[in-house]
C-alpha cells in the first residue's frame, strides 16, 4: 500500500483545515521527521496553482488525471468550491476510494459535498450542521439519524467534521491511520488545544 496521503484542494479552499494533519504527518516536536510513515502530497484540478480562500497559492503534486490509484488516504479539505461544478470531478475519485475500503476525511464543505452524493448515508457523521448537510444532500442525503452534533466523528474508514474542528479531524485521521503511538497523538491533541501555557503552567 502506498503511504501517500492525497489533500484534495479546490479553488477557495481553507487553508488551516490542513495545518494540524499535515503538520503531524510530516513532523514532531523534534524537528520534521527523517523517515515519516506517511507522506503529504496534494492534488487539484490541473497542475496549476491553486488558490486558498486567504490568497495563498499551493502548486498541486498530482492533478485528477495524474494523481496514483494507490494511496492511504483521501482528504477533502473544506472551501468555497465543493458547491461548484469543479467539485463533480471528485465524486468518482471518492467513490473508488470508498469502494477500495480506503480512509476518506472531509471537513467543513467538504462534508456536505459527501451528503450531497449520497456518501454519508451509511456512517455517522457530522459537517457544518445538520440543516446544512440535508439542503445540500436533498434527497441523496438519507441518513439524518446518524448526524452526531459533535466536532469530528470516525465511523468505519469515514472521518467528518465541521469547520471549527481542524484539530479534532487532525485527531481523528492520526489515529485511523495509527500515525503514532496513542499517546503521542493525545498529547499532540492536547498540546494544541490547550495551548503552550495552560499545559506547563508555572505554579
Amino acid at each position: 500500500m502506498s503511504n501517500e496521503i492525497l489533500y484534495i484542494l479546490l479553488p477557495d479552499y481553507a487553508a488551516h483545515e490542513a495545518v494540524y494533519l499535515s503538520q503531524a504527518i510530516a513532523s514532531d516536536e523534534y524537528a520534521m521527521k527523517e523517515h515519516p510513515k506517511y507522506v503529504n502530497k496534494v492534488v487539484a484540478p490541473t497542475l496549476e496553482s491553486v488558490k486558498s480562500i486567504g490568497g495563498f497559492r499551493t502548486v498541486p503534486d498530482y492533478s485528477f488525471d495524474t494523481m496514483p490509484d494507490d494511496y492511504a488516504a483521501l482528504v477533502l479539505i473544506g472551501g468555497f468550491g465543493w458547491n461548484t461544478p469543479v467539485a463533480e470531478q471528485v465524486v468518482p475519485i471518492v467513490k473508488r476510494t470508498v469502494e477500495k475500503g480506503k480512509i476518506v476525511g472531509a471537513i467543513c464543505n467538504a462534508a456536505s459535498f459527501m451528503a450531497k452524493h449520497g456518501l454519508l448515508n451509511a456512517v455517522k457523521h457530522t459537517g457544518n450542521g445538520l440543516d446544512q448537510l440535508k439542503i445540500w444532500g436533498g434527497e441523496n442525503y438519507t441518513n439524518s439519524n446518524g448526524y452526531l452534533q459533535q466536532q469530528a466523528v470516525s465511523d468505519g474508514r469515514i472521518v467528518t467534521a465541521n469547520g471549527s474542528a481542524t484539530l479534532e479531524f487532525a485527531k481523528e485521521l492520526l489515529l485511523l491511520l495509527e500515525n503514532d503511538t496513542l499517546e503521542r497523538i493525545e498529547m499532540y491533541y492536547q498540546f494544541n488545544k490547550q495551548g503552550f501555557c495552560s499545559l506547563f503552567s508555572i505554579e
